[in-house]
């Protein structure tokens, strides 16, 4: 088995033309296109909801929707997404643009993010035929519901001609609409990186002021390897809120608004006078100490010192599989298999937890043989992507 190959951007644009002529027939044919990139987090995790600093990158796997206009009160979308089940969710849309009546969470279950966005875009939507299509995997951690948010709010603002000026407002756009129609209270970073991503560069992002800071990885000599475990543990969704109740109790107790405003010393110090217990203490801790070696990580990587880097993502893995306890057997593995490798720099879990993807910052001569060792050793059929650091969001008025 080898690095996946995912469709490029000229590869699904050209299935996005079959694929409009299949479904809406007549022989118009699209002429807007929004995309939106997943993203992977270098360093930084569960930092986020705690007011933290976090260091994500945009891929080169993407989202798009295109389209155009149909003279219309009518939106019709159709995705080429393959792991819809037909039998049990109809890979078809149809629902009026929000004039009178607002629009409602319904089924299909994909087109919620597609309605969220209408609802939220900050003018009139005209009605409109498009369809989906997306090269980042789905259920792996990259954030493909961000992307399809994103390709939806670029698409729309091709073809009412209403683009956003101010693009933290498309971001929080994007973030209300899977807040509102989703039903999921994600923070700000998938749809922050995958609106302001740039080329050959990661995004520093405080998560409590939205500042945001480009970072540059400009070495061909090295690359990032995301490793796929595919696995899905199902107490992950109940762990993630109890890690934040956990966080939420350490903030109370050390009398911070967040763990941002948290110190090492106070903690220590809390611990030592008996008024936090030891469960409390490393989610702090890790918290506490991500925050930090996010700041850290973004400073050595400008530098271009990826040795000092790759530590830092050991450290983070270390104290999220010890501290706060939300790696697994799984991910733990594919991060050990790849540190032995001569050439690796580091490796980490990346994204919530109990299962999903690591990353692994390699040397670029030696990814073939990192892949070949996990492969003889891990057989739970991973999936691995080489990347580096891509651009964000896209919009194209003409096709």
């Amino acid at each position: 088995m080898s690095v996946t190959q995912t469709d490029t951007m000229e590869e699904l644009i050209k299935k996005g033309f079959e694929f409009f002529d299949k479904h809406f027939p007549g022989g118009k044919k699209p002429d807007k296109m929004g995309v939106g990139p997943g993203r992977v987090n270098l360093i930084g995790e569960h930092t986020d909801y705690n007011e933290g600093y976090v260091l994500p990158m945009a891929l080169p796997m993407v989202t798009i929707m295109l389209g155009r206009t149909n003279d219309t009160d009518t939106c019709r979308v159709v995705t080429a997404s393959s792991d819809i089940d037909c039998a049990k969710e109809s890979n078809y849309a149809e629902f009026k643009i929000p004039s009178i009546k607002p629009l409602s969470v319904g089924v299909p279950k994909w087109a919620n993010y597609v309605k969220g966005v209408i609802a939220c875009f900050q003018s009139i939507v005209v009605g409109f035929d498009a369809v989906i299509l997306s090269s980042v995997p789905l259920g792996g951690g990259l954030s493909s519901s961000a992307s399809l948010e994103v390709a939806t709010y670029s698409f729309i603002e091709a073809i009412t001609g209403n683009k956003t000026t101010q693009l933290v407002k498309k971001v929080m756009v994007c973030q209300n609409a899977e807040h509102m129609f989703a039903g999921v209270p994600c923070g700000i970073m998938d749809q922050f990186i995958s609106v302001m991503g740039v080329d050959g560069h990661a995004l520093l992002i405080d998560c409590k002021t939205l500042q945001h800071e480009l970072v540059p990885f400009t070495d061909t000599n090295y690359l990032f390897l995301i490793t796929n475990s595919n696995i899905h543990h199902e107490l992950s969704d109940g762990q993630y809120q109890l890690r934040r109740f956990q966080c939420e109790e350490a903030s109370d107790l050390l009398n911070v608004t967040s763990l941002r405003s948290a110190t090492l010393d106070n903690l220590n110090r809390a611990r030592d006078e008996g008024k936090i217990n030891l469960v409390i203490y490393k989610r702090a801790k890790h918290v506490i100490t991500e925050i930090e070696r996010t700041k850290t990580a973004a400073n050595v990587l400008s530098q271009g010192d990826y040795k000092k880097f790759g530590e830092l993502m050991n450290e983070s893995h270390n104290s999220l599989r010890d501290d706060f306890e939300v790696s697994c057997r799984e991910l733990d593995q594919l991060v050990e298999l790849a540190r032995k490798v001569p050439g690796v720099l580091g490796s980490r879990m990346t994204g919530g937890g109990f299962g999903g993807c690591t990353i692994t910052l390699v040397e670029r001569n030696i990814v073939d043989l990192v892949v070949d060792i996990i492969n003889s050793e891990y057989k739970q059929d991973p999936k691995f992507y080489v990347v580096s650091p891509s651009c964000g969001a896209k919009i194209f008025t003409s096709l």
